[in-house]
């Protein structure tokens, strides 16, 4: 049977992550761009004007990329949704592991018209989202949802990436100027699981082929992450009132605290995978993160950095997978305790005052000490944690 479109991206998910490094990556590669979102307005406006700005914000001075040709399609829109996605060259998923509960079973329907129409071509999904073992996740959500003889293992590939660009918070001004102009810094490497992919690897500029993504994974969440999220809550804990990251660190002790806490998880990831990094790579990859953090042009907020403390203190996330996997490695973990226990008085608000929501819960929670928040929200052995903290 003939294959649909051979350059043909559609992109669940038109925020910040999917507008401006996965569909500006693959538009640069002569990929058509189609968005599915559940913002009707944002939809609009893609549809209206076929096109939108990336704004690379570099200290020397702002860079323009412009994505096109885009469009996009409501959600609800659902066959429209699964007939685009039948003929796809390519999908790419970038909507949080809440909105998955929304893409899915789109994606299911798709996959049985896929086949229907095309036979047994495959379908690689590009899986944007920062989510240690989001393959697992996805294949199993998706052999739920399909008949029980559809071949999801041989049909559907599932290649994780590790999403390391970082893309500020934009204030309401420049929104209201430009409701499709999205800014960000110009890193540009996207690295995927070279293994995921069930068709041959798409030729596109900037893709980062990685034989072990699961090293990679941990080595964003452990390294760029933890340091990212070390900086804005011992920043927050000595100067509630930061704003930016580039203000917390030019302190020069909270610098060099953030980089020794980021040594210490570099130590506990080469334990984890001996054969993928070295000592040497990995001081390279944080002196490279800790410039990035610095970016005054990107303008990015400690609000940003430390918010939705439930998700950035949980068991599998930042600062907690590192400790459990330096106390299976009998490794010291001390400063990232110590960065931990700073998250839990995290309190920064937004440029309008405001916390993050689900936040506003946590601290309800946290009145109730930062052992319960430890043995709780965290997962850890209190006993433990009490003897290294002292």
């Amino acid at each position: 049977m003939t294959q649909g479109n051979q350059n043909k991206l559609v992109l669940f998910g038109a925020g910040k992550i999917g507008r401006s490094f996965i569909g500006q990556v693959f538009s640069r590669s002569g990929y058509e761009v189609v968005f599915v979102d559940i913002d009707r307005q944002l939809i609009d406006h893609l549809n209206k004007s076929g096109q939108y700005k990336v704004i690379i914000k570099n200290p020397k001075g702002d860079q323009t990329i412009l994505v096109t040709p885009v469009r996009g399609i409501h959600l609800t829109e659902t066959e429209q949704v699964i007939e685009e996605l039948a003929g796809a060259s390519i999908a790419a998923l970038s909507v949080g592991q809440q909105g998955m509960s929304a893409a899915l079973p789109v994606i299911a329907r798709s996959l049985l018209l896929r086949r229907h129409q095309y036979g047994d071509w495959p379908l690689d999904i590009i899986i944007a989202e920062n989510m240690r073992n989001a393959d697992q996740f996805i294949s199993t959500e998706l052999a739920r949802l399909l008949p029980p003889d559809f071949p999801v293992s041989t049909l559907v590939g599932l290649v994780e990436t590790s999403i390391g660009k970082m893309v500020p918070i934009m204030s309401q001004r420049d929104v209201e100027n430009d409701p499709l102009q999205i800014f960000a810094e110009s890193y540009n490497s996207l690295i995927v699981a070279k293994n995921g992919f069930k068709n041959p690897v798409p030729e596109v500029s900037f893709l980062s082929p990685k034989e072990n993504i699961k090293a990679w994974v941990d080595r964003k969440l452990f390294i760029h992450n933890l340091g990212h999220a070390t900086a804005a809550y011992l920043g927050f804990q000595k100067n509630p009132g930061w704003m930016f990251m580039e203000e917390v660190l030019s302190d020069s002790q909270i610098f060099d605290t953030t980089r020794q806490t980021m040594s210490q998880a570099a130590d506990i990831l080469i334990a984890l995978y001996p054969d993928e990094f070295t000592r040497s790579q990995l001081e390279e990859h944080m002196d490279d993160l800790l410039e990035r953090f610095k970016n005054k042009a990107l303008g990015d907020t400690v609000f940003r950095v430390g918010c939705d403390l439930y998700r950035k203190l949980s068991p599998e996330d930042r600062l907690v997978a590192p400790i459990l996997a330096a106390k299976s490695f009998n490794r010291p973990y001390d400063l990232i305790l110590k960065a931990l226990i700073a998250g839990i008085s995290f309190r920064a608000r937004d440029e309008k005052g405001r916390y993050h929501p689900s936040d506003e819960l946590f601290f309800v929670e946290a009145e109730k000490g930062v052992d319960y928040i430890l043995q709780n929200i965290c997962k850890l052995r209190i006993s433990e944690e009490q003897e290294e903290r002292r």
